[in-house]
């Protein structure tokens, strides 16, 4: 285990994304300041978001930074400056082997690419080239916080910014597409709360809850237009959103409930102010929020589906248009299936977390990549 020499060293050194601008600014702009580059800590780790603590220290952690150099800058002179880094900083060991980099050989963690290379690396494609449909669709959200919410340390050549500004948030089409496919998820397993519960299964209506509570979380960062990040952090995250108070609470009721009934309506009242913000938006025609009976039984929901129309409906994209068309999608007909986003179809973390295996998912959202 990479640990610094006290808790205290960590602590005073900080959070990862401090010790990274401290370890550039200190111990390797100095050996590369003749050399083009921008600097910056995007990626991998809770470190990127922030959200590291001495916990992080155990593993996989560490003084690290990216250098990115134009595409016809020569790297050897580079790789010669960095074999003169410091053999410790700020208390920890700057040689140190990494499981996500170098193949988990012992190595310093200043990695030297280019933003091209970096980013094709994570995303499949270079968003310096434009983010078609393919593109936004098959990027997973929390690749795309781990690469706009980090930290730039040094960009004089424009190689990160532009970049990063390119994936600030989808176009209002894709919004639309995204959040339409969000609002089905909620409406094919919003009524089983009641259902499950109606039957004596308290456990089955419980986890049914936890997933609608989940995809309702998702919405709420579509809402707010923040992209997603991983598991791990997802609550964390989801606090710092301006409506996290009025449906966190909600949510909690509804995950506390000893009674099917309670669960149900405190879903309900989540699932209605989020659909009032969707109205807010001015994305497509307003819903009404209210929740109603399911059918003719005694089961609430909000009809989430509503929404899913509302928004496929304000679609005018052609790419878009003809996808909704080959996901079986009909005006005033069938919904189609609606995949939506490549986290939205699959929360495999094989599958998102690798640019080839995305790729061989694309049909499954309706196009090939």
């Amino acid at each position: 285990m990479r640990q610094p020499e006290s808790l205290e060293g960590y602590l005073g050194a900080v959070s990862g994304r401090n010790l990274s601008r401290r370890f550039y600014e200190q111990a390797v702009r100095p050996l590369v300041s003749g050399v083009p580059h921008a600097a910056a800590l995007l990626g991998e780790g809770s470190e990127v978001l922030g959200f590291d603590d001495e916990v992080s220290a155990d593993h996989d952690f560490g003084p690290r930074v990216q250098l990115f150099v134009p595409p016809d800058l020569d790297t050897a002179l580079l790789d010669v400056a960095l074999e003169r880094l410091p053999v410790r900083f700020d208390g920890f060991p700057v040689v140190y082997p990494d499981s996500d980099r170098y193949d988990g050989r012992p190595h310093h963690q200043v990695e030297v690419t280019t933003a091209r290379a970096f980013f094709v690396d994570r995303l499949g494609v270079d968003p310096a080239d434009g983010m078609n449909l393919a593109g936004w669709l098959l990027a997973p959200t929390q690749i795309l916080a781990s690469l706009t919410g980090c930290v730039v340390l040094h960009d004089p050549l424009d190689l990160l910014t532009a970049r990063r500004r390119a994936l600030a948030w989808y176009p209002d089409d894709v919004w639309r597409y995204v959040l339409a496919a969000g609002w089905l998820r909620v409406s094919q397993e919003e009524p089983f709360i009641g259902r499950s519960g109606g039957r004596g299964d308290d456990l089955g209506s419980r986890l049914l809850a936890a997933r609608v509570a989940r995809d309702l979380v998702r919405i709420g960062f579509l809402l707010e237009r923040r992209w997603v990040p991983y598991s791990k952090w997802l609550m964390t995250v989801f606090t710092q959103l301006p409506l996290a108070d009025q449906v966190g609470r909600h949510l909690r009721h509804a995950l506390s409930a000893t009674q099917w009934r309670e669960r149900e309506a405190a879903l309900c009242v989540a699932a209605s102010h989020l659909a009032a913000v969707t109205n807010r938006l001015g994305l497509a025609e307003p819903v009404d929020p209210a929740p109603r009976r399911f059918h003719a039984r005694d089961i609430q929901v909000l009809g989430a589906e509503r929404l899913t129309r509302a928004l496929t409906e304000a679609i005018s994209d052609p790419q878009l248009r003809a996808l909704l068309t080959r996901l079986g999608h009909r005006p005033a007909g069938p919904l189609g299936h609606l995949p939506g986003a490549i986290d939205q179809a699959t929360d495999s973390v094989e599958i998102l977390t690798q640019p080839r295996r995305r790729r061989d998912y694309a049909p499954t959202l309706g196009f090939q990549a």
